[in-house]
């Protein structure tokens, strides 16, 4: 027992002391001082993953809320409304591009070949309208017994074809695709008319030769009309008038015959 009395005062047997602990703690506290005074100064914050105490982490907001309840705070909510109310919006109409009045202003241009065109208004691109009479030409054309829809729309995409190319040679400016399918499809109403008449009589004779002549002239005149005021090619009214011309008299022949 003597040897293991002697081994055990031998094993725990130390030079520390209580006074080097606490001299260990005043160091350690001023070390920890000294770190959070650097921070502050240099305003650095440790690195991301790293162990930091509380003190040297930043400040922020205290969060006052409620577990599972996030805070109120009305500035977020403002953030996050419309800049914008539905008041504010334009209508429907207005973008899908349909405008009332810009219709039914190239629509008495068109009834009226001695009125002067308003270029401004023709150079717009509004499809609304010749894709209605359109329609309407082949409405009429199928209550008078004759289904031609297909040449309608295959006539009215290769006129606009070749008078787009047509219109880029003679102008200076030059003119786009969807300018001359709105002009050559809002002189293509009074063929509506022409149209409509088939169905109440025949226009096979002297009438209805006279009558598709006229609806001719009248949608050619229109057409180069329009076209002369949109483009600035004064003087050369007929040089676009003949063939305008010829694509409208081959509607007037699909009406007649």
């Amino acid at each position: 027992m003597s040897n293991f009395e002697q081994f055990q005062i031998d094993f725990y047997q130390s030079n520390y002391t209580i006074d080097d602990q606490e001299e260990g703690d005043n160091n350690y506290g001023s070390n920890k001082n000294l770190c959070g005074r650097r921070m502050s100064q240099t305003g650095e914050q440790p690195p991301a993953g790293a162990f930091a105490p509380s003190e040297m982490l930043p400040s922020s907001h205290n969060y006052t809320a409620q577990i599972l309840q996030p805070m109120y705070n009305p500035n977020t909510l403002s953030h996050l409304s419309y800049a914008d109310g539905f008041d504010e919006e334009p209508p429907l109409l207005e973008e899908l591009g349909i405008n009332f009045k810009h219709i039914w202003q190239k629509t008495l241009t068109v009834l009226n070949p001695m009125k002067p065109a308003d270029g401004t208004i023709m150079n717009e691109t509004d499809l609304t309208g010749p894709m209605v009479f359109c329609l309407a030409l082949g409405a009429t054309l199928l209550l008078a017994g004759k289904v031609h829809f297909g040449y309608v729309y295959g006539m009215s995409a290769i006129g606009c074809l070749a008078m787009h190319a047509l219109l880029n040679l003679m102008s200076i400016s030059g003119v786009s695709h969807g300018c001359v399918a709105s002009v050559l499809g809002y002189c293509l109403l009074p063929m509506v008319i022409l149209s409509s008449s088939a169905v109440i009589f025949s226009l096979q004779g002297t009438l209805g030769t006279l009558l598709a002549l006229f609806i001719i002239g009248w949608c050619s005149l229109s057409a180069s009309k329009i076209f002369t005021s949109a483009l600035a090619m004064e003087g050369q009214q007929l040089l676009i008038a003949y063939p305008c011309a010829l694509l409208y008299g081959l509607f007037a022949i699909l009406t007649v015959f």
